[in-house]
C-alpha cells in the first residue's frame, strides 16, 4: 500500500490508474481508485464470454496503451520499473482505455552507474523474466519481458500458464515464441475466436515485437518507446478480410459465362430481414440458386444449375461438330 501511494501520489499519466485517496487507521487500510468500467484484460480475454471475443484493433488499442503507460514509468526521473506487469493489472474503461493498475510491488529503477536493482524476487509466475528469476537482477527490461508476454496473450487469446493444455502448450512463451516471427506460421499461434478478422501485416509487426520483448537475452530486447514506436502503425493497418455472407455473382450471355465477382455482402441489416430479403434489397433484378447470384443479358434472370446444363450441352454439340 505504501509503494502505491508513494509511486501514485507523484506520478500522473493517462495511462496510468488515478488514485482518488487512501485511508490508513489501526488495521484498516484503503485505497480509491478511479473507477473503470470494463474492469480488468484478463476478465475480457480469459473470463468473459457474454460480449464475445474482443476485435483485434481493441486488443492493439489496449495494448498501444498499455506499453504507453510502460515508457512514460522507464523514462521518469528516477526510473520506475512496474515489476508485476500482467493481464490483471490492466484496467480499461468504457471505450477500452488502458491505465495500469497496482503498484504495490513498483520499484526505483537503478540510477547512476547501476546496472540493475537487486531485490527478493517477486511478480508472478508466467511473466516474470527469466533473468530476475534466476539472480534478482531488476531492470526496465524485466518489464518489456512482461509485456511480451501480455502481447503474446492478446494476440493468442491464451493465459500464460494453463495447466489444462497438453504439456507442451502449457507455458505459452514456450510454445509460441518459435512462430512467431515465421508468417507462415503464425496463424498457428493467433487467437481462433478472430476469425481470420485481423490485419495480417498488423499481427506480423505484432508478433515480431512480442518475439524481440521475449528475448532471453534483455540487452536484445527494445525499450518501452521502440515498442510504442513500432506497434502504433498497427492502429492503421485494415489489410484484413470484411465480414459478411459472400456474394458469388455471374454474368451470362448467351449461354456463356462472361464474368464472375465476389462480394462481401454487408452486415449490418435489420434483424427481421431474413437470407433472401436481404438478398432481394441489394440485388434487385437478381435471382438466387444455392447462394449464388446470376444475371442473365437483356435483364432476364437465369438459374446457375440449368446455365450448367446449357452450357454443357453446348460444348458437346460443338465437340460433335468439331469430329
Amino acid at each position: 500500500m505504501q509503494a502505491e501511494v508513494f509511486f501514485l501520489g507523484q506520478l500522473r499519466h493517462k495511462n496510468l490508474v488515478k488514485l482518488i485517496g487512501y485511508c490508513y487507521e489501526n488495521e484498516y487500510r484503503m485505497l480509491v481508485y478511479e473507477f473503470m468500467s470494463a474492469g480488468s484484460l484478463e476478465k475480457h480475454l480469459f473470463k468473459s464470454s457474454i460480449n464475445g471475443s474482443l476485435p483485434w484493433m481493441t486488443r492493439m488499442k489496449i495494448a498501444v496503451g498499455a506499453a504507453k503507460g510502460l515508457a512514460f514509468l522507464h523514462g521518469a526521473d528516477p526510473p520506475v520499473i512496474y515489476r508485476d506487469f500482467k493481464a490483471s493489472n490492466i484496467l480499461l474503461d468504457s471505450d477500452y482505455n488502458t491505465k495500469l493498475s497496482d503498484f504495490g510491488l513498483a520499484k526505483d529503477g537503478p540510477q547512476g552507474d547501476a546496472t540493475h536493482v537487486t531485490t527478493r524476487v517477486m511478480g508472478t509466475h508466467g511473466y516474470a523474466a527469466p533473468e530476475y528469476i534466476m539472480t534478482g537482477h531488476l531492470t526496465a527490461k524485466s518489464d518489456v519481458y512482461s509485456f511480451g508476454v501480455v502481447l503474446l496473450e492478446l494476440l493468442s487469446g491464451r493465459q500464460s500458464v494453463d495447466r489444462a493444455r497438453r504439456s507442451r502448450e502449457q507455458n505459452l512463451v514456450d510454445w509460441a515464441r518459435p512462430y512467431l516471427k515465421r508468417s507462415n506460421k503464425l496463424y498457428q499461434v493467433m487467437d481462433s475466436t478472430l476469425e481470420c478478422r485481423y490485419s495480417r501485416k498488423g499481427s506480423e509487426v505484432a508478433a515480431l515485437v512480442a518475439y524481440k520483448c521475449l528475448s532471453q537475452n534483455p540487452k536484445s530486447r527494445p525499450s518501452m518507446r521502440e515498442v510504442v514506436k513500432a506497434l502504433e502503425p498497427v492502429l492503421g493497418m485494415e489489410d484484413f478480410f470484411p465480414v459478411g455472407p459472400l456474394v458469388f455473382t455471374i454474368v451470362v450471355e448467351e449461354d456463356k459465362v462472361m464474368d464472375m465477382k465476389v462480394e462481401v455482402e454487408e452486415k449490418h441489416q435489420h434483424h427481421h430481414q431474413n437470407h433472401q430479403d436481404r438478398h432481394r434489397q441489394k440485388y434487385p433484378e437478381s435471382a438466387i440458386h444455392g447462394g449464388i447470384v446470376l444475371h442473365g443479358d437483356n435483364g432476364h434472370i437465369v438459374g446457375f444449375t440449368g446455365t450448367l446444363r446449357r452450357q454443357q450441352r453446348t460444348l458437346s454439340y460443338h465437340r460433335e461438330r468439331g469430329a
